[in-house]
């Protein structure tokens, strides 16, 4: 028998437990289950700097007085003492990786060689040609000469063929690759391996006849259809750059982007319903393009998908010769389309993201480090297993819905949902509805979107069975503590881990991720680096920082899914990221490590607000707010103070049924005061029916510095918010 671990569990008070709460009672965990499904003696989680054996000691409470409260996965909720979630010994057992001792022996195979590490996973992918010895070849030091990144370069590879074809040939043609789910409940869909690779082939060839070849831009204006990803794998098929633009986005914004990659063709469709609302794309493309001709970019061909659920042909604003409708032709080309076998470090796709400047900055991911590194991100993370039922929320026209609702499932023969709705439509139960249908197991989703479930309550979660799940994920932005645990208490029934991933749309994939039934998670934290990742925490010097610290997130060295370029601007590539602090990555973003070697982040560092000195992190401030149990969402800003320099300003959306009242306001302020400090505490709370965001869940701070600097002059476009009505309510409210 093993012996017990001493470390206290926690055993809350059943006077304060609701009724559908499931307690431990007197619970004595064995000290092995804590870390190991093995009762051999448990291993030190030894991340080389980032997780020292002293603190790993003090995590599981060896020779130490400051233990953690702990609940073990699937016996017990998260209450808010508890510390710890623990994998069960079934979930270990079944992990990919299923002990800290095996994840160390990874990750530090991985750090010291990453030629041999990433080689060996490279390998399981299909190449025409093998990649040079020289694996990966890099400098990111600005300080010696250009900062150039290259991955597995001279291998020739297609990942098109990959994600398709190699499936196919492994037996997979019959498997369902695609599920589709549209914004009415009943509207559904499906495409196999097989029925997926013949449409691709068939967008493909048509490409190809009017024109595109290897190295052409397409610029790809669609919702979530399953055409969208259709086109991405007919672009990747035949050597042409995709870049998709989420469509939501503006005819200005489009019009940027159009510019800046002058495309050879766009691919859209006439109009997407999203909820009750129908917004005319073929229209927002129509003045996109007469902005584009203005600036000496005009683009002849236009692919358009009739939407028939939105908007019927008839009504549809046309042009015979420029606009073609893809029903009408590419039924019509052959099923079946060579494929163009590409360099691993040729162009696979612009995406564009926001710049400080203004300008939209395009982002460029290269074919063979891009491939290998989100299909194994996406395994690893997920423990992916080949009955899987993955269900990503996420919009192809961000980063997640390229690597993790297309080419990382994909890639790993996964079966994927692609949900063309609005997320409360026609009620907030949909996603539980959807998941129920489907029986998805993994469930991949922003915070933003649990904060807004978790507002809208637990009985819309509850009416539903959920008992396919058994991975939850969390994407865009650091999870606060309280929508964690609402998460996985409700949501997974306290049975699922939560696969808190912190990545960019620069960085391809997950770069600081829990990896489920390899070790405890903690409730909001990233917990530790992926394979191959070396982060550090610097000073505003570039100091690397050991233990517990808190500074600027940086990354060591270069990793197969590293982005390559701006396109058309390598300097500012160089400026933005690599000379901030010389011979780093900077990621842009602050960091903490606490005495366990857990990273917390804590956002933007430009989302850091100086209060009479006093640097306070706007993630630790809207944590504070929605810890509050009357608080639904916050998102804090900074304005001037004459005084302070800053202050800070809190929207703040409340539960349903609770009124808005001074006292509340002095409740919300108290809790942050008693949680960061007086010096953290907000000037102003200004009540918000709800806040602006776009339809993936990011919240536009850009909109609530100007109504909270009161510049209502100068919002600026607000087309690509969910709900721009939310903008005029804030405005309305401002003076309660």
């Amino acid at each position: 028998m093993d012996s017990l671990h001493s470390t206290r569990i926690y055993t809350p008070p059943m006077a304060t437990a609701p009724a559908s709460a499931k307690w431990s009672r007197t619970v004595a965990v064995p000290w092995t289950r804590l870390f190991s499904p093995s009762p051999a003696t448990p291993p030190l989680l030894l991340l080389g700097r980032t997780c020292p054996a002293p603190a790993c000691r003090r995590l599981y409470g060896m020779g130490s007085s400051s233990r953690p409260n702990a609940v073990v996965l699937g016996e017990a909720i998260a209450a808010e003492e508890v510390d710890l979630v623990v994998p069960s010994h079934d979930f270990s057992r079944d992990a990919l990786v299923s002990s800290p001792e095996q994840y160390q022996q990874m990750y530090k195979r991985s750090i010291e060689d990453p030629a041999g590490f990433w080689s060996e996973i490279a390998s399981q992918f299909d190449w025409k040609e093998r990649w040079s010895p020289e694996v990966c070849s890099e400098n990111i030091d600005v300080r010696k000469e250009t900062v150039k990144i290259e991955w597995f370069k001279g291998g020739v590879t297609n990942i098109c063929y990959n994600a398709l074809d190699r499936n196919i040939e492994a037996g997979n043609g019959d498997k369902v690759a695609l599920y589709w789910e549209g914004n009415e409940p009943g509207q559904d869909g499906q495409l196999t391996y097989a029925q997926l690779l013949e449409k691709v082939c068939q967008l493909a060839s048509y490409l190809k006849h009017v024109g595109v070849g290897k190295g052409d831009a397409v610029v790809i204006y669609l919702p979530m259809l399953m055409e969208l990803p259709i086109a991405m794998l007919a672009c990747a098929r035949i050597g042409a750059v995709h870049s998709v633009v989420f469509a939501g986005f503006s005819a200005e914004s489009l019009s940027q982007r159009i510019i800046d990659c002058k495309p050879k063709v766009i691919i859209s469709c006439n109009a997407v319903r999203r909820g009750a609302k129908v917004i005319h794309l073929k229209e927002i493309v129509d003045n996109a393009l007469v902005e584009s001709t203005k600036n000496g970019v005009p683009v002849d061909l236009r692919l358009i998908y009739e939407n028939e659920s939105a908007m019927d042909k008839e009504t549809t604003k046309w042009q015979e010769g420029r606009d073609i409708w893809w029903q009408d032709i590419v039924p019509q080309f052959p099923t079946k389309c060579p494929v163009e076998w590409v360099d691993a470090e040729d162009p696979l796709f612009l995406l564009y993201t926001s710049g400080s400047t203004g300008k939209p900055k395009g982002v460029l991911h290269t074919t063979g480090g891009y491939m290998v590194y989100t299909a194994t991100t996406f395994k690893y993370a997920f423990d992916y297993k080949p009955s899987d039922v993955y269900w990503c929320t996420a919009d192809c026209g961000w980063i997640t819905g390229h690597s993790y609702v297309t080419y990382g499932p994909l890639l790993n023969g996964a079966t994927v949902l692609v949900f063309e709705g609005a997320p409360s439509y026609p009620d907030a139960g949909r996603c539980w509805d959807i998941v129920d249908k489907y029986k998805v197991t993994i469930f991949y989703t922003a915070p933003t979107l649990v904060r807004a479930l978790m507002r809208d309550g637990d009985e819309y979660v509850t009416r539903y069975s959920r008992k396919s799940l058994r991975i939850l994920g969390s994407v865009g932005e650091p999870i606060n503590p309280s929508a964690w645990r609402w998460f996985y208490n409700v949501v997974g029934d306290s049975r699922c881990p939560i696969s808190d991933t912190w990545w960019q749309t620069e960085t391809g994939g997950f770069m600081i991720t829990p990896i489920p039934g390899a070790w405890p998670q903690k409730p909001g934290s990233a917990t530790f680096p992926f394979f191959g990742i070396e982060p550090v925490i610097v000073d505003e010097k570039g100091n690397e920082l050991e233990g517990e610290c808190s500074g600027y997130l940086c990354i060591k060295k270069s990793w197969p899914g590293a982005f390559r370029s701006l396109y058309g601007d390598h300097e500012r590539y160089e400026t933005t990221y690599f000379k901030p602090f010389a011979g780093y990555y900077f990621t842009g973003d602050g960091c903490s490590r606490d005495k366990d070697g857990y990273h917390w982040l804590t956002g933007r560092v430009d989302d850091v607000i100086n209060v009479s000195g006093h640097r306070i992190g706007t993630a630790e401030v809207e944590s504070a707010l929605v810890s509050h149990p009357h608080c639904a969402e916050a998102a804090v800003v900074g304005v001037d103070h004459e005084v302070k320099g800053q202050s800070i300003y809190a929207f703040v959306t409340l539960v349903d049924g609770i009124p808005y009242s001074n006292e509340v306001r002095k409740s919300l302020i108290l809790a942050v005061r008693s949680q960061i400090g007086a010096f953290a505490a907000p000037d102003k709370i200004h009540w918000a029916p709800g806040l602006p965001k776009t339809r993936s869940g990011k919240i536009m701070r850009r909109i609530l510095r100007k109504i909270a600097s009161r510049q209502l002059d100068e919002l600026g476009d607000t087309s690509t918010l969910a709900d721009p009505s939310v903008v005029d309510q804030l405005i309305e409210v401002s003076d309660r």
